[in-house]
Order: C-alpha cells, then structure tokens, then sequence
C-alpha cells in the first residue's frame, strides 16, 4: 500500500515546511522507499507560469514544461527525482477540471458542490500522481510526501482540508499521517520560547478533523525540554512526537536533525514501513557534505546582475546552482547581488550613492552571472555589466535573456550596429539580434513560451561548455523563453569570434554562445540551474565558480577530473534505490 505523508504548517507561512517535507523524504529514501512528492498550493491560479518572482518566489520548470512552485526544486534536489506538472496542484488546475466535467455532462442532473465534487476531485488526483514513477528505473513510488502550502485556517485551503479528512479514513490510518510545522517565537524581550501559537495552530487542525501525528517546530534556537513538555501536554501528542528544527547553518543539515530525533524510527512504527535497520549510507555522504560547507576556507564571489534583487527567492535555483559548484571547488560562495537599474548611467544622475555602491560589487567581484528575466527594466543595466565583464577578462555567464544581452552587447560594441536590441524591448530597432519565436502566441500569457527539456546539440569539438559537459555531443536541458537569437545574422557574429557553439536539433535556434580570447564568456537559452544537484552540480556553473577562483584550466587539462583531495568517503556506499547521484563522488581541486 502507498503511504500518504501529508505535511501542513501553521503560525505563519514561510515557515520551511518545503526543506522539511524534501528532508523526510530524503531519509526515507536513504532507508531504501521509493519518495515521491506532490506540492498543493491554495491559489487559484492554474499554474506559477504568470507570476512575479515578488510573489512565490521564481518560478520552477520541469522537464515537460510545467511552470510551479520553486518547492518542486526543493523535491527534485533533494530526491534526486523528475516530476512533472501534475506534481503541483492548485486550487485552479481542481476548479478547472471538475468545471470541465460538468460541461461534459458527467455530472448530469446534480448539483456540483465542494463537499464532495471538489474534495473527492483532490483525492483522486493525489491517488492518481502518486502512483506515477519519479526515477530512471521507472519503479512505482511507496512513500508520497504531499505539502499543502500556506496556513491552516486559511479560507482557500479549506476544501483541501477537508479532502485530507476524508482521506485518511478511505487509504486508513496506518497508510496515512500529518506532520504539522509549526513556528515557536522567541520575544527577545523576555528570551523565552513561546508555544501559544503552537497550541491555537493545532487546536485550529484538530477542529478541522486532521490530528498531528509529528509537530514539527521551527525555532531560532534548540528546543528546552520544558517547552517540549509543554506541547506535547497540551497538543495532544508524546514528547518523542515533539521534534525540534531550529535554524542551522545549512540546510542540508536538516534531514540529519531530523533523522537524529527518531523521525525515521516514528515514521516506520506509525506507517508500518518495512525499512532497513543497517546504517543509513547516503546519509553519510549528506553529512560529508553539511559538515565540508561549514569548514570552508578560500572564499569566491559572484555578481548576481538582476532586478529581482531584493528577494533571494527570485533567484533560488541560481544560487542553489552557484552553492553546488561553490562546494565542488571546496570554496565559500559569497553572492553579491545587484540591482541592474542601478548600474544604469540615469540612476548617476537620481541616486548617485546606489549607482557607485551598484558599480563597487559588481567590480570587486571574481564573476558575474546575469540570470533569466523579463521585461525592458533594467536591461541596460545588464548590458552594461556584461560588456565590463567582456572587456576586464571577467569570467561571464549569461542565462536566458542573460545570453540574448550578450549578443545585443556585442552587436552594439563590436559589430557596430548601435541600435541592436531585442524586439521584447525595442520592436523598432534596424537590427533586431533577438526576435520573438514563431510558435509563440502573443494573445495568451500563460504556457505558451518554449517549456520544458529540449535537446541542444554540440557544433564544434573545441567548445569550453561541451568539454564541461563531458565531452557531450548532445545536453538535454530545460527552457522558458519566448524570444530567441535571430538566426539570419549569425555569420557577422561568428566572423569576430563570437561563437554559437551549441544550436537546437534543426539547427536553427542558437543555444550556447561561447567568445574566443576570453576566460570563460558563456551563454546558455536554456536553464541549467534547474537540474543541478548538490552532488551533481550543473556544469555551466561549475565553469563559472572554477573560472572565478582561477582553477578552470588545470581542471580543462587534467580531462575535467576533480583531484582526490577532500572526496566524498568511498565507505559511503549508497544503500538507496537510485544509486547514481550517491555514487557519484564530490572532490574538489587541489592547488597546484
């Protein structure tokens, strides 16, 4: 039988019930179960695809082009799993599909209601994703952690709520438990650790007919018994179902604290899980990791040129990408972001004092990244960013509309054509070096950019990128873009050595461009930082941290290999089912 962990949180929202619902199921797996996820969120919205990385965060893309919360990410990075659009659920896709019943008539003659038409519409669709195969080896999962975003008591969680009560009697209890994340505040006028929030959250989930099997706390500090106590008097549950995740230093941390308070154990007993008693080996190699973050010595910094910036969500994925590869090379990354606009000579003229402290990070960095966006604000400022990283020999990558300013950077600065731009911003331009794609309707905003994993085959055997990649012929990689390079005006870049190195499989969208006489200058269309993993880091990004300490050479001679120094232990074996990412061992570069 499948087992349902359903994981909600209450106090506030943002609490981490994401990191804490991929961390269960990474010990889970570690025990040898197969985990899937699935991530609800109550918004009425079908998908994230439209939304301001102000509001959930970025927007996450999965390998068939489904746009969803970056909680997904979170799944994918952890797990090491593929999921799919199916995998996020929102209160739109449910109103949507039982909406589309009703017009078909399969509800003919009756009144269709949230109890039961919407709530058993829930059910269904949780069954149903459950069953659908996350890994390489195409074996169903046993264990689905589900996250119900948001707050219990909010008034647009309710009907998922209620399908939850219903659940746990259809799948029965031993298939079924609920782990509610809960927030302990700490007034720093008194320094003691709260718990009335705790107590009113749970009280407000059992009114609701869903009983806590785990209370999980976030706090800033560990957890005093006597507050343990406390909650578990009056929440209704033991001391050992009490468990403590106060803040740490890295969030790779988090199964460990988890897996050392008993989780694991609860979960078997109360699930009644058939896991492995031998140690559990890929937790071994999660320690290696969280412990190799915190004694990190040399030091790297990355510009980060967006105009997101005041939101590190907006940029999850990139800096997850940036932190893998950081860890790679055994260095500590420090992110320097920067605002685009400010960099932009107007802000000279208003705010002088942004636009030199905007210019300070930006120079006093080892690399820049200019990340995916959209619209015309601050893209000047981008490109003047990138034609300081293409003239100073700083090591670049360009990401997405990163890599289309790039080519606007050089046509305007090398090639001459002063106008160049993208029709995004300037439809007018004589030179438009980046145009919208045929396939895209400008009618409709929602899903109609080029999503999802596509192939980018490899041109030229010298690429800098392709060598990274293993000398690849081809990478599948993921997109979301509408506009793309214009491809009638290719040979006056690549006269000037301004290479596209990679294209797509009929050779007529420019995927990867690579510059001659620089350290590392690169650009991808595609989205490498959703597919990268802490063990496994993207390599676009790995060139970028091993360009910006210096070390990109001697890795390129040395046939791409790490040096043994600081590697993964080999008595680390993996003992879960998907053996790939565990075997793979994470060593870093010794100095030569």
């Amino acid at each position: 039988m499948m087992k349902y962990i359903l994981v909600t949180g209450g106090v506030i929202s943002g609490i981490g019930k994401g990191i804490i619902a991929s961390s269960v199921g990474t010990i889970l797996k570690s025990c040898g179960l197969h985990v899937t996820a699935i991530k609800i969120d109550p918004y009425i919205n079908i998908d994230a695809g439209t939304f301001s990385p102000y509001e959930h965060g970025e927007v996450f893309v999965l390998d068939d082009g489904g746009e969803v919360d970056l909680d997904l990410g979170n799944y994918e990075r952890f797990l090491d799993i593929r999921l799919t659009r199916d995998n996020n659920l929102t209160t739109g896709k449910i109103y949507q599909s039982v909406i589309n019943k009703e017009r078909r008539g399969d509800y003919l003659g009756k009144t269709v209601q949230v109890v039961p038409h919407i709530t058993d519409a829930i059910q269904e669709w949780v069954v149903k994703q459950s069953r659908v195969p996350v890994e390489d080896d195409d074996v169903k999962p046993q264990v689905c952690v589900i996250e119900l975003g948001g707050t219990v008591g909010d008034i647009e969680s309710m009907p998922f709520i209620e399908a939850f009560r219903q659940f746990q009697f259809k799948v029965k209890r031993e298939n079924f438990c609920n782990i509610h994340v809960s927030l302990i505040p700490q007034p720093s006028a008194t320094g003691e650790q709260k718990t009335k929030p705790t107590q009113n959250s749970v009280r407000e989930l059992r009114g609701l007919g869903l009983s806590p099997d785990l209370i999980m706390c976030r706090c800033s500090t560990s957890l005093e018994n006597s507050v343990k106590e406390k909650i578990s008097m009056f929440c209704h549950v033991e001391p050992e179902q009490v468990i403590c995740v106060h803040d740490v230093s890295s969030i790779y941390k988090v199964p460990l604290l988890l897996e050392k308070q008993g989780v694991v154990s609860y979960l078997s007993r109360r699930l009644n899980m058939p896991i492995e008693t031998r140690p559990r080996k890929m937790l071994t190699k999660w320690k290696e990791m969280s412990d190799r973050s915190d004694r990190l010595l040399e030091q790297c910094s990355i510009a980060l040129v967006g105009k997101y910036t005041k939101f590190s969500d907006s940029y999850a994925s990139v800096i997850k990408a940036l932190e893998h590869s950081a860890l790679a090379i055994s260095h500590k990354l420090e992110v320097k972001y920067v605002d685009s606009a400010h960099l932009e000579p107007s802000t000279l003229q208003e705010e002088p004092v942004k636009y030199h402290e905007a210019w300070q990070k930006l120079c006093s960095a080892d690399g820049v990244l200019v990340p995916g966006g959209f619209g015309v604000r601050g893209t000047e400022g981008k490109i003047h960013a990138i034609n300081w990283a293409r003239n100073q020999k700083k090591p670049f990558l360009g990401v997405c509309l990163g890599m289309q300013l790039a080519v606007c950077e050089f046509a305007r600065n090398t090639l001459g054509w002063t106008d160049a731009n993208s029709t995004e911003f300037d439809p007018e331009s004589k030179h438009p070096v980046v145009i919208d794609m045929p396939e895209h309707n400008p009618g409709q905003m929602g899903g109609t950019m080029r999503l999802g994993k596509r192939r980018t085959i490899f041109k030229t055997n010298n690429s800098v990128l392709r060598r990274l990649y293993g000398d690849a012929e081809y990478v599948d990689e993921r997109h979301r873009h509408r506009f793309e390079v214009n491809p009638e005006l290719k040979s006056h870049f690549e006269e000037k050595g301004f290479r596209f190195v990679g294209q797509d499989v009929e050779g007529e969208r420019m995927e990867v461009i690579e510059l001659d006489d620089h350290p590392y200058f690169v650009g991808v269309q595609y989205h490498p930082e959703f597919t990268s993993r802490p063990m496994k880091p993207s390599p676009p990004y790995l060139g970028l941290l091993l360009a910006a300490a210096g070390k990109l050479q001697s890795y390129l001679q040395k046939g791409c290999r790490l040096s043994p120094r600081d590697t993964y232990s080999d008595r680390s074996d993996s003992s879960s089912p998907d053996s790939e990412i565990l075997e793979l061992k994470l060593p870093s570069i010794s100095n030569e």
